[in-house]
């Protein structure tokens, strides 16, 4: 696999990150790095955005947290960012309860919007470095490298080599998402990138 056929179609503090993950989290073929890079373009809007945004209205809080946040109760965290993630995200996966503000804290940052404590925590002892101390290392330097992190930990790495099809792209999907939202254009990452690293025109 040359990495350097990706030079120019990545960010240059994305495209820095790569020699470190390639290795590390066995992002050894073209297929792995194609369907890799597609899910963190359409997570990260093209490796502009990596922080999550919790400006939620009320509607929106509903449909996304409806097991925290309903009735009156969700009208008083509208547009509310850092109420919001404290509430959702507390007393889960390492993170304190609400009061403790490990919620917004660790909240979802970097390519694939690495959130909770305990995952701040793993990736701390994984590269050596305190991101439960520094948690924007995660979304200003780290970025990539958290997202490659997080398919190993979740052996996303079998369903990228089963095959380069809509299908593969879908299974894939499933994990890093939890579903299929917005699978077109994560289709559609895949193919610019799997044109670049393999030399097939998918268009």
């Amino acid at each position: 696999m040359d990495i350097t056929k990706l030079k120019g179609h990545l960010p240059e503090s994305i495209y820095d990150q790569l020699p470190i993950i390639i290795d590390k989290y066995n992002i050894n073929t073209a297929l792995r790095m194609t369907h890799f890079l597609a899910q963190c373009a359409h997570e990260s809007i093209d490796f502009t955005d990596f922080e999550e945004n919790l400006n939620y209205s009320y509607k929106r809080l509903v449909e996304i947290f409806p097991k925290y946040l309903t009735g009156t109760t969700g009208k008083s965290y509208a547009g509310k960012p850092e109420k919001i993630a404290n509430k959702v995200y507390g007393n889960r996966n390492g993170n304190g309860p609400q009061a403790s503000g490990d919620g917004w804290r660790y909240r979802g940052r970097g390519c694939l919007q690495l959130t909770f404590k305990g995952n701040y925590s793993s990736l701390s002892k994984d590269l050596g470095i305190d991101f439960v101390k520094n948690p924007n290392l995660v979304a200003t330097e780290y970025p990539l490298v958290s997202a490659a992190w997080f398919f190993n930990k979740n052996k996303i790495w079998p369903l990228c080599d089963a095959g380069s099809t809509p299908d593969e792209v879908k299974d894939v999907t499933k994990v890093v998402n939890g579903g299929t939202n917005n699978l077109e254009d994560r289709i559609k990452e895949f193919n610019k990138f799997w044109t670049i690293l393999s030399n097939v025109d998918n268009t």
